[in-house]
């Protein structure tokens, strides 16, 4: 299942009207996983995405979605980002 598929079935979305929003909106999760993991940019692009990280991705875009009339967000509370930013740092590239 591609990441598209999967932030459209966690938003229960069956139409493709919005498909370019969400993909942003999946590239920008991306974009964030890899700077907070510490990976260069596009590192996701030729390597393969970990579950966890996959899961943060989905949550972070569905965030944005439903977000993006300046709401919180439907079901989503502030704690959003401790629980995407959790999922993110079981994969993340530790350096000192």
């Amino acid at each position: 299942m591609t990441l598209l598929e999967m932030v459209k079935k966690n938003l229960i979305i069956e139409h493709d009207e919005d498909d370019e929003l969400i993909k942003s909106y999946i590239d920008s999760a991306i974009d964030y996983a890899e700077k907070y993991q510490h990976r260069v940019k596009g590192f996701y692009a030729v390597h393969p995405m970990p579950a966890t990280t996959r899961q943060g991705v989905v949550f972070l875009a569905s965030y944005y979605y439903e977000s993006r009339d300046g709401s919180t967000g439907g079901f989503f509370n502030d704690s959003t980002n401790k629980s995407v930013d959790f999922l993110f740092r079981l994969d993340r590239e530790w350096k000192v």
